[in-house]
């Protein structure tokens, strides 16, 4: 009784949990002003308009606008919708060293009109058979994660390739897997 208590516990806060989404405007030496929007965590409904309100409390002229990414994926309906916002508002991706994007982080990644990868991209299948996690059931992508891909200039191969790794597994790709996606 307790171990099912204990699980039901942990999907109620799987199921809650947000990614940190942060947006601010930084001075860097060299590029003047950089709007950095860093999103952490684990991605769930909820984000795209956190993502939102940060992009519009900063508006302005930046001399770049860089998405950092250290994210353990989540909701894919959500992951792109955010993708299609950062794609419009002229965002480059960035992975930096030591750090992860695996699983939708992806699509985030694919957003990227620059992509800079120093750090790891694994892929996995979607915990739920329908391609979603549990994390945004109800919730409908506006495109196919195909489609999604093909409008980022990425190989739609990726989404299929994602679909032959068991959700519990992780994949690292390669740098030649990358170029091969179309990634970097």
């Amino acid at each position: 009784m307790l171990r099912l208590a204990t699980l039901c516990a942990l999907a109620l806060f799987a199921c809650t949990a947000h990614a940190k989404v942060e947006v601010l405007p930084l001075e860097h030496e060299d590029q003047g002003l950089v709007l950095v929007a860093r999103v952490t965590e684990q991605i769930a409904p909820g984000d795209y308009e956190a993502l939102l309100k940060g992009i519009m409390a900063h508006p302005g002229k930046y001399a770049r606008k860089l998405l950092i990414l250290d994210n353990i994926g989540g909701s894919a309906a959500e992951a792109m919708r955010m993708g299609y916002l950062l794609r419009e508002t002229g965002f480059d991706a960035l992975v930096p060293a030591s750090a992860v994007c695996q699983g939708s982080c992806i699509y985030l990644l694919a957003a990227g009109r620059q992509r800079t990868i120093r750090g790891y991209v694994g892929l996995h299948r979607p915990y739920l058979a329908n391609g979603e996690s549990a994390l945004s059931i109800g919730q409908r992508p506006r495109r196919t994660p195909q489609a999604y891909l093909r409008d980022m200039g990425v190989n739609p191969r990726l989404a299929d390739d994602m679909q032959q790794i068991d959700p519990w597994r992780m994949r690292l790709l390669t740098p030649r897997e990358l170029a091969r996606y179309r990634l970097q």
